[in-house]
């Protein structure tokens, strides 16, 4: 970053602010996405930090990614302080910070719409349960966009925790690998004219060559060793906003710490890949991508997604205008949305659900084995995938339509009562999160591979 700098925004909170006390830590550690590559929450300094996409909402959805440290300040609690790491300059354009705090925006669901969703849910359930110790706000973390949030769930489906987390992680790590047939990105940044003119097919020894580094039992550790090849940069240009020299806060996780390492940000320039876009996704090799990332089934069902996004065969931009609203809107309207989604290839009920609610969808409650052992162990209702609905419609649907937020406010409560505030956790010990660690649960059918 020796030509780069650091420009600092502004987020104001508005009327997350008026209507609670707003807290980044309970806002970002709200569901099992915050844990998952690329994002590091820093339990010490209680910020966020990722790569986000400069061009992104601006027609470039495969511009140069930045890095961004997301933190909200004792003194200044009405707004959020966002840090960008700029590569080659030291300030951004106007389109460009608007790029940058709409994603984070959605990230923390600041909407209008979400905050009267998050206002009526707290007055519902807090009114019902008279405001249990849970960490759990009503606020469901998110990613900076719908794609990031679609694979995410098909990484959730028929695998363990530990899984998942590797499998985010080997796919924002080859954003630091070279090609295997030139010194560049892994990826190519033209959409379907690169794909028709450039031949991905990895040839077997450079497969062999590409071997999965994230195993799933142990924490991986990316190699520091490449450069600075664009994989994290932004092309700034002049604009008013300059860095705040009187920000010392530091990113010093508990793991740093125990190993007696200072945490340099700008490291973080090689060791963290931003999660790829759809066009970056769609001119892979199927093999090399299943075997890299340790994908199996999910890889040939990834590519087709990117695919079909990058041929215009899915519009994500009409789907997210469709689901304006979505926590007051009718039944049709989800209705509707969930069958568009469940004729891509391997979004069946599960997976939508949890699409669906990260769209804002809340009435829903996506149901697997986890949902099962919490009725048995809270609610004390021996349920099975035969009955799980009928149970969850007893006792949630009093809470519509947040049956959702209700159900995730136990289960959150229940995982910290198990393994302690989640967000104080250090990240090294996420793949602890699993049902074994919990307890013994009764024997269920293994789920089929379209959940």
């Amino acid at each position: 970053m020796s030509s780069g700098g650091v420009v600092v925004l502004e987020l104001p909170l508005g009327a997350a602010e008026e209507e609670e006390s707003f807290e980044l830590e309970k806002a970002v550690c709200s569901h099992g996405l915050f844990m998952m590559p690329p994002n590091q929450w820093d339990p010490v300094s209680k910020t966020l930090l990722r790569p986000l996409r400069l061009g992104l909402g601006l027609g470039d959805s495969d511009s140069e990614s930045v890095m961004v440290r997301i933190s909200q300040h004792q003194w200044a609690p009405r707004s959020l302080h966002v840090r960008v790491y700029c590569h080659n300059s030291p300030s951004l354009s106007r389109q460009h910070r608007e790029s940058v705090l709409a994603q984070v925006s959605r990230m923390l669901r600041l909407s209008e719409d979400e905050e009267r969703a998050v206002r009526e849910f707290r007055n519902m359930y807090d009114n019902e349960k008279k405001k249990k110790e849970s960490s759990f706000v009503g606020r469901v973390f998110r990613s900076p966009t719908l794609f990031e949030d679609m694979v995410k769930c098909m990484l959730l489906c028929n695998c363990q925790w530990s899984r998942t987390l590797s499998m985010a992680r080997a796919l924002c790590e080859l954003q630091l690998e070279p090609q295997p047939q030139s010194s560049s990105l892994l990826f190519v940044a033209d959409s379907a004219a690169a794909a028709a003119s450039t031949n991905f097919n990895t040839p077997k020894s450079d497969k062999d060559h590409f071997i999965p580094n994230t195993p799933i039992p142990q924490e991986s550790k990316v190699s520091t060793n490449f450069t600075n090849s664009g994989s994290i940069k932004a092309d700034c240009v002049p604009a008013d906003i300059v860095c705040d020299d009187d920000d010392y806060s530091c990113l010093n996780c508990k793991t740093c710490q125990a190993a007696d390492e200072p945490h340099n940000i700008a490291s973080d320039y090689d060791t963290i890949g931003n999660f790829p876009s759809p066009t970056e996704l769609a001119n892979l090799d199927e093999g090399f991508l299943a075997s890299r990332c340790n994908l199996g089934y999910r890889a040939s069902r990834i590519l087709k997604l990117a695919r079909d996004i990058v041929e215009g065969r899915i519009q994500l931009t009409q789907l997210e205008e469709a689901s304006k609203g979505a926590s007051f809107a009718k039944t049709s309207n989800y209705d509707k949305l969930a069958k568009q989604l469940k004729e891509i290839d391997g979004f069946g009920t599960f997976t939508c659900a949890n699409v669906l609610m990260c769209m804002g969808y809340y009435h829903v409650i996506p149901t697997d084995s986890e949902t099962i052992r919490h009725l048995r162990k809270v609610h004390a209702r021996y349920s099975t995938v035969q009955t799980v609905q009928r149970d969850i419609e007893r006792v949630y649907g009093k809470y519509a339509p947040f049956q959702f937020l209700a159900y995730w406010s136990e289960l959150w409560h229940f995982y910290e009562k198990t393994f302690g505030k989640l967000s104080e956790m250090s990240c090294s010990d996420y793949k602890l999160i699993t049902a074994s660690n919990m307890g013994s649960t009764s024997s269920t059918k293994k789920r089929k591979k379209k959940c």
